[in-house]
């Protein structure tokens, strides 16, 4: 196993979880440049804490029995909150999950979960989100090529994700995250007729501050057979793409050692890609808590913890 110490320089690591037998230094070219999109660009409600939770966060019109890619998406995410959540408290044995809900007048909210200082995590944190809003017509044109011909006129926009970031305490436990949306927007007020545009978004990549070869085959080996399933394409593009998504260009390094990443993704069936997400949805807890059973009460000293705090604020 590759070992570093509190003082080493962080390598850039490249991995081949197929096949490979070593993990390799290199150097990596830039990735290619994403079409940013700024939450300022997007007119949203302000948000009202809640006491309780309500059954669903949609709108009437897209309400839980009309069948819609929102109502089953809003539902796949409640759904996966529930069963990473509940995998985690059943792993960490002390820990509890502290729920905050939130609500906007106009349809929307979330849930906001968190656990800190538990058995096993330091801090680990799943939410999930359903927003109305509107977008203008120059920040949609800049996050969708598609519409560079869309006449002008604020854009309706709904968006539902679940997003999660999770910290063990033991160094030698690798931080996972993870994150999966839907995006649809509506026709503009003064252009009726056109097309409603749609797209998924997502991945779950794993950053060890110390490397074990087994753990990052497993993850990958995870990854490999959700995308299998649908399209032998699927993996080495999304995994290359997490690979670019999550180079620090300043450090001419990568975020740890990947996982899947997709986004605008709308170039296939939508029930096929509301499918997909699910299914890797699904494969975060098979993919990550055999690693932390393994991993979580592996003896380590000071200068240990010393590495993987500096190795998470690099990150």
């Amino acid at each position: 196993m590759p070992t570093a110490t509190a003082t080493s320089k962080k390598p850039h690591l490249s991995f081949c979880p197929f096949g490979a037998t070593s993990i390799t230094l290199t150097n990596f070219t830039s990735p290619p440049i994403r079409r940013p999109m700024t939450t300022s660009a997007v007119s949203i409600e302000k948000e009202t804490v809640i006491s309780e939770r309500p059954y669903t966060f949609l709108r009437q019109t897209d309400g839980e029995d009309n069948g819609s890619i929102r109502s089953r998406f809003q539902s796949m995410i409640l759904e996966m909150q529930e069963s990473v959540c509940g995998a985690l408290e059943a792993l960490d044995g002390a820990g509890k999950f502290k729920e905050d809900a939130w609500t906007r007048p106009g349809g929307g909210g979330g849930i906001s979960r968190v656990l800190q200082d538990g058995a096993v995590f330091e801090k680990a944190g799943v939410n999930i989100s359903v927003v109305y809003g509107v977008m203008p017509p120059e920040a949609y044109r800049a996050a969708k090529a598609s519409a560079a011909g869309q006449k002008s006129g604020p854009v309706p926009l709904f968006a539902a994700g679940i997003s999660s970031v999770l910290h063990p305490k033991n160094p030698f436990a690798p931080t996972l995250h993870f994150n999966y949306r839907y995006f649809e927007t509506d026709a503009p007020k003064d252009t009726p007729g056109a097309p409603r545009q749609w797209w998924f978004g997502g991945g779950t990549d794993l950053t060890p501050a110390y490397i074990f070869e087994e753990d990052i085959k497993h993850f990958h080996s995870i990854q490999k057979r959700a995308c299998d399933k649908f399209d032998p394409s699927f993996y080495p593009r999304f995994k290359k793409w997490c690979d670019d998504y999550f180079f620090i260009k300043h450090r001419s390094e990568r975020r740890g050692l990947g996982g899947i990443f997709f986004d605008d993704l709308n170039d296939y069936d939508q029930e096929m890609l509301l499918s997909f997400a699910t299914e890797c949805a699904d494969s975060v807890v098979p993919a990550y808590i055999p690693i932390l059973e393994k991993r979580k009460d592996t003896p380590f000293n000071e200068s240990h913890k010393a590495w993987q705090q500096l190795w998470r604020g690099a990150m």
